[in-house]
């Protein structure tokens, strides 16, 4: 009985739906610049890693940002979630670009083979991590979704 209690404690608090709202404003943004741009509704943006903004950065800025207007920002939790969220967008800017780049690369030479020779058509997802800008304009959706939540309903 006492986990369940304290599941549902999770639902209420601002730390949850400040990083929830975060990570689904990015993720809409993705899916309406698709629907502008692209005039057509592709809901697997919803659920896409990469592109603009970050939804990484903008939910872990939001977490942290809600754990420091909540807790203070001197609190040892507030400068834990900072740390949390500086080594995720650093990631995302740093290892996981790298990693599309590197997709992006190999693709190519797949294509350039695959002119010549029999080989397998089967890609890599080349949109796996974020340029700094993209992790920027993420910290600042997340910390903009943080206040938000935490003042509107908290």
């Amino acid at each position: 009985m006492v986990i369940h209690s304290s599941v549902a404690a999770l639902f209420s608090t601002p730390w949850f739906w400040s990083a929830l709202s975060g990570w689904m404003l990015a993720q809409l943004c993705k899916l309406m610049a698709v629907l502008i741009t692209e005039r057509r509704l592709d809901l697997g943006y919803f659920v896409s890693t990469g592109g603009m903004p970050s939804a990484h950065s903008a939910m872990v800025s939001a977490l942290a940002t809600s754990i420091s207007l909540t807790e203070g920002f001197g609190t040892p939790i507030a400068v834990l979630t900072w740390c949390f969220a500086g080594v995720t967008m650093f990631d995302a800017a740093g290892v996981r670009n790298a990693a599309g780049e590197q997709a992006r690369i190999l693709n190519q030479i797949v294509d350039e083979l695959f002119k010549e020779h029999r080989l397998s058509e089967k890609r890599l997802k080349e949109l796996l991590g974020h340029t700094r800008f993209e992790v920027f304009v993420g910290m600042l959706l997340g910390i903009l979704s943080a206040i938000i939540v935490v003042i509107r309903f908290f």
